[in-house]
């Protein structure tokens, strides 16, 4: 099914955080004495930094595997302001999400050729209606294939000038 939202990224909470010996101790209400505790307090606070160091490093790990959860990126216009698809010929899992975007030369669209597309699948499920258009930079569009095979794709207003392309869903 197509849609024009964006993926969802889940972030690990914190809560797993552990108070080190000083901190435990500064929070019962009794007070470290002698020289030893600016050294466990140093010592604490470096174990905790350590535990939010992991946290980030975790929390930035889930965010690069939920980004990889999209097949592919396409740009609806090349950087030099041509028409194209960018990658215009491109391989997916099937039941992956493909995010067009729009980069350059627009206004642009995507619609999935009815009579290039694997026996059985809506092209108009799967497509932007020919009068819908991404009109600004950034603007995006995502479809999701779930059925294997080739499917051809183009711009409306620009399928004239070449503004073609091709996935194969493996």
């Amino acid at each position: 099914m197509a849609s024009l939202t964006a993926a969802a990224v889940t972030i690990p909470s914190f809560t797993g955080l552990k108070a080190g010996p000083a901190a435990a101790a500064r929070a019962s209400g009794s007070a470290a004495t002698g020289s030893k505790a600016p050294v466990a307090m140093a010592a604490s606070t470096r174990a905790s930094l350590k535990e939010v160091g992991v946290a980030v490093a975790a929390t930035a790990a889930s965010a690069m595997l939920a980004s990889n959860a999209l097949a592919v990126d396409v740009l609806l216009g090349g950087d030099d302001g041509s028409l194209a698809f960018v990658p215009s010929d491109f391989s997916v899992a099937a039941g992956e999400t493909i995010v067009f975007k729009n980069n350059a030369a627009f206004p642009h669209n995507v619609v999935f050729d009815e009579d290039e597309i694997p026996s059985g699948v809506d092209a108009s499920a799967i497509s932007m209606s020919e009068e819908d258009l991404l009109n600004g930079p950034g603007e995006t569009y995502s479809v999701t294939l779930k059925e294997k095979g080739t499917y051809t794709f183009y711009c409306s207003p620009h399928q004239g000038a070449g503004m073609v392309g091709k996935v194969t869903v493996n």
